[in-house]
């Protein structure tokens, strides 16, 4: 969700992955950083070792749903405009950074049929073990608690199938979050404004 979400994204809307198809082959490398302590030194001999994703390439199939719990941005929910300012923004390449987990792993996106082309896994099976699916965030799902959900993803013909966030069935609880007032909706911009100040016109 983190790169879609930097391509286009606002409080009215969640993403939803739907699938995840793996183009390049899985290969690791090996990185040798020397950390800032946290006292900002940089005449401390300490070295760290990080291994990294090396030459992904993935294509992604993902759609946007109503956030519910954002009343307030109600006459927000207006599915054209949203879709085709993220298709601009897709061809522009995102309008934050996009990057992949950590901020020093450059992203880049670009339109692309979710079918094309040949992939290293395309006649491979594989299972990845327990990995984190999400957070539920509350002022996504209504309720306090934030927590972690958990699944085995399988990839199937280089083929990974995302589930609902409401059809995993491991949610490791994390803490409450103090209740807040999230409606404050004007403070954004709405749709109808973006879409005139990028694309032109009303779009209805």
């Amino acid at each position: 969700m983190g790169v879609a979400s930097s391509i286009y994204w606002k409080p009215t809307f969640i993403w939803r992955i739907d699938k995840v198809r793996v183009m390049n082959q899985i290969r690791v490398e090996s990185k040798a950083i020397r950390p800032l302590d946290k006292n900002f030194a940089l005449d401390k001999n300490s070295l760290a070792y990080y291994t990294y994703l090396a030459d992904v390439r993935y294509q992604v199939q993902c759609h946007i749903e109503w956030n519910m719990q954002r009343s307030d941005l109600a006459s927000d929910r207006n599915m054209k405009k949203h879709v085709a300012i993220f298709k601009r923004a897709l061809k522009a390449g995102g309008r934050r950074d996009v990057y992949l987990g950590t901020r020093e792993c450059q992203g880049y996106v670009k339109p692309v049929r979710f079918d094309e082309g040949e992939g290293a896994y395309d006649n491979d099976d594989r299972l990845f073990g327990v990995m984190v699916h999400g957070f539920n965030y509350p002022e996504e799902t209504g309720d306090p608690m934030l927590s972690v959900r958990l699944w085995a993803p399988k990839m199937h013909h280089g083929i990974i199938a995302f589930p609902r966030p409401d059809e995993c069935t491991i949610i490791q609880p994390i803490r409450k979050i103090a209740e807040q007032n999230w409606q404050h909706p004007d403070t954004m911009q709405s749709v109808d404004d973006l879409y005139a100040e990028l694309i032109g016109g009303n779009g209805q």
